[in-house]
């Protein structure tokens, strides 16, 4: 669905997965620098939003995904995987829980699969998963400021990161470290911009800063074949303690092993080319060498320039002469 915000002066319609939302509202590196020194509020109301009522949903879904989530306290949140049953990444989920329900927001157009799943495994307990995506939407907002905006909403902004607090109007606030998620009614998605008081931004700026801070995004530094160590998913949504549940088992054999055979690296382009590569480009050794792995997101940053995150095998070294659709590649060495 097209979001309302989208057509706002200025805005420029995404394409791709982000389809829906603005990319940006004229001004892309503006917008970056907005969300790095001030703040402001980006449109992602094209993820996907699940709702898990009931009594046993904690424990129901702690013995699905890979976080430990049987003690998480009311109004708190985490992010959790479902595995296949050969450990590879499925699914990636943002948790909030309010006391009685239990809400997940989800990747564009995977919330259909994900509740189809759920649905399935529900046997004899007592929760009710559903697809709220058409009712629900999802907001962010970022920035240093972040806290003076939430207040306009009659909120509290919780000083932790991943605390949860309600909004007075219905919805629900979760801090995160750059800033706060929002899940609010679809109704009111304008209304509760118009009350942040804060400028909007595209999914660029906020995919640039994602990009810098090297947080990766299911399908795009994802394939079929990725395993949680790769994008580095632990300890953020992997509980390395928790009992039984499907892919554990390839889980803890790369953990004790410490030998996934890839890993995710942040990578300076040469900029020669305006055109950014596009996602599973390729990445070699060499111009014309072989394939070492695939790039996930190449973005415009306003600071670094053209970067990107890219999912390349661990033997790679640190100074491998890289190319990806005949731009060259540099690992940024952290």
């Amino acid at each position: 669905m097209t979001s309302p915000l989208s057509v706002r002066p200025g805005a420029v319609s995404a394409e791709g997965p982000d389809a829906g939302v603005a990319a940006h509202y004229g001004d892309p590196f503006r917008e970056q620098r907005q969300l790095t020194e001030d703040v402001g509020v980006v449109d992602r109301s094209h993820r996907g939003v699940i709702a898990v009522p009931g009594t046993d949903r904690l424990s129901w879904l702690h013995s699905l995904t890979s976080q430990h989530l049987t003690a998480l306290p009311p109004f708190s949140g985490t992010e959790t995987l479902v595995l296949s049953p050969h450990g590879h990444v499925e699914h990636h989920l943002q948790v909030a829980d309010d006391g009685g329900t239990t809400w997940l927001d989800v990747e564009p157009g995977t919330a259909d699969d994900l509740t189809t799943y759920l649905q399935k495994m529900v046997f004899m307990m007592r929760v009710e998963p559903a697809d709220v995506s058409a009712d629900w939407a999802v907001l962010s907002v970022v920035g240093p400021n972040t806290p003076g905006a939430v207040d306009r909403l009659g909120a509290e902004l919780p000083a932790e990161t991943h605390r949860v607090a309600a909004l007075p109007d219905g919805g629900l606030v979760r801090r995160t470290p750059w800033g706060a998620d929002l899940l609010v009614p679809r109704a009111a998605l304008e209304s509760t911009v118009d009350r942040l008081a804060a400028p909007l931004a595209g999914v660029w700026a906020y995919e640039a800063l994602r990009v810098a801070d090297r947080r990766p995004r299911l399908g795009f530094e994802t394939d079929h074949r990725t395993i949680v160590q790769e994008p580095e998913w632990i300890p953020a949504a992997v509980h390395l303690e928790k009992g039984c549940y499907r892919g554990q088992e390839t889980v803890a054999r790369v953990h004790n092993l410490g030998r996934p055979p890839r890993r995710m690296v942040l990578l300076h382009l040469d900029g020669v080319s305006e055109e950014l590569p596009a996602q599973g480009t390729p990445i070699t050794l060499g111009r014309e060498g072989r394939a070492i792995g695939f790039v996930g997101t190449a973005v415009r940053h306003f600071e670094l320039g053209h970067i990107a995150l890219g999912l390349i095998k661990r033997s790679t070294p640190d100074d491998a002469d890289l190319w990806t659709g005949g731009t060259r590649a540099a690992i940024d060495v952290r």
